[in-house]
């Protein structure tokens, strides 16, 4: 499944806002330097999500808000959690 999200960094905590647009909204703690922002996406999706870390994979966006994952074993993203 293709997945796009908008990261907003330099947030208070950790969270999914929902989706904007077309996009999943997700707030992270973490800063943008080095990939530290895409390191913490990864881990917080796959948490909240219930997969593993390596079946998400960004595509797109490795140095913008707007990204594009690939997240492997999901068919379908529930909304309702969010």
């Amino acid at each position: 499944m293709i997945v796009k999200v908008i990261v907003t960094p330099n947030a208070r905590k950790d969270e999914i806002i929902g989706f904007q647009e077309d996009a999943l909204k997700v707030k992270l703690h973490a800063t943008p330097e080095k990939g530290k922002a895409n390191d913490k996406l990864i881990e917080f999706l796959s948490k909240e999500l219930g997969i593993p870390k390596s079946k998400i994979k960004i595509l797109a966006g490795h140095t913008s808000r707007r990204k594009k994952l690939e997240i492997q074993g999901m068919d379908k993203l529930n909304t309702n959690n969010f």
